[in-house]
């Protein structure tokens, strides 16, 4: 696999310079246009402001691309017919010249492919509801207990089932830390009502557990730093928690399955409140893409 690293990324990557990677499912199939490639062009500008350089992911024509020019954005925002990519997928894609957005998995693969060690994304995928039944389980946790890369993300989506997912991370040995709070967030909410195990304060805290963690010279593996959405922006929990009731019950009734399921609850959420989930997204993602830029220049200064 040839990745295609962009100018701006090499070099900053060859001087030292923080570096942050970003998914590009949010562009394309998490957002409406043009408001995708608006968002899309202000977490990149997030990125800049805290002295860090931005590094869109995406495979474009077959060529996995970390670090896109605008011309590139605007494909990944407005074409037609752009795919959704998990790490499994790329083969594919790269072998027939396909054109995809990247989750957070084939993100996370192709930027730490690159040599860029913090990522910044809304939510994580994670086990499923009802997974007794269905063994439903996203493949960012797979991927991640072997992908040495700093998460910075809000937590799992709510729709997901939060604690059966951080029992799976600890059984893959994948690391994770609430960033200036003891409580796992929970995507549009501060808090998923469960605790985590380690706190972290200050990018510079978070530097240095990816340096112990490198020192250790254990299996390679991520680092999940836990940032929350801040309550003024958070969705209501109360609400929250009578839509999301109401979605896994028409889930049910209409039939709705695999790899179907999180969209339709995620869809029915944006409709029935009235489009405060996604500003609540929106909000954590920001703040996660400005933490992830901090995590960067600390990491280059460690």
């Amino acid at each position: 696999m040839v990745l295609v690293v962009s100018q701006e990324v090499r070099e900053a990557l060859g001087s030292g310079r923080p570096v942050v990677a970003l998914e590009s499912t949010i562009i394309a199939h998490g957002l409406p246009r043009p408001r995708n490639l608006q968002v899309a062009r202000e977490l990149e500008r997030a990125v800049r402001q805290e002295g860090a350089v931005p590094a869109t992911v995406a495979v474009l024509d077959g060529r996995p691309r970390v670090g896109l020019d605008q011309e590139e954005l605007e494909r990944v925002a407005g074409e037609d017919g752009i795919r959704k990519l998990g790490h499994r997928d790329l083969p594919l894609a790269l072998a027939i010249g396909a054109s995809g957005a990247t989750t957070v998995s084939a993100t996370a693969l192709l930027a730490a492919g690159a040599g860029i060690r913090v990522f910044a994304t809304g939510g994580l995928g994670g086990v499923h509801r009802e997974w007794t039944a269905t063994q439903d389980e996203s493949a960012d946790l797979g991927l991640l207990a072997r992908t040495r890369i700093t998460v910075v993300c809000a937590g799992v989506k709510s729709v997901l089932d939060v604690p059966a997912t951080l029992q799976r991370l600890e059984t893959l040995g994948v690391a994770v830390a609430g960033y200036g709070t003891d409580r796992f967030p929970g995507f549009y909410l501060s808090d998923s009502g469960h605790p985590v195990d380690w706190t972290l304060r200050t990018p510079e805290q978070v530097a240095r557990v990816m340096r112990a963690q490198d020192a250790l010279g254990a299996p390679g593996s991520a680092l999940i730093v836990a940032n929350p959405v801040p309550e003024e922006e958070q969705l209501d929990p109360e609400l929250h928690a009578r839509v999301l009731a109401d979605a896994l019950h028409a889930c049910e009734r209409e039939g709705v399955t695999g790899q179907a399921v999180t969209p339709f609850l995620l869809g029915h959420l944006v409709r029935h409140t009235d489009g405060a989930s996604l500003d609540a997204n929106l909000a954590a993602v920001r703040g996660n893409v400005r933490l992830a830029a901090r995590v960067a220049a600390a990491w280059v200064r460690a």
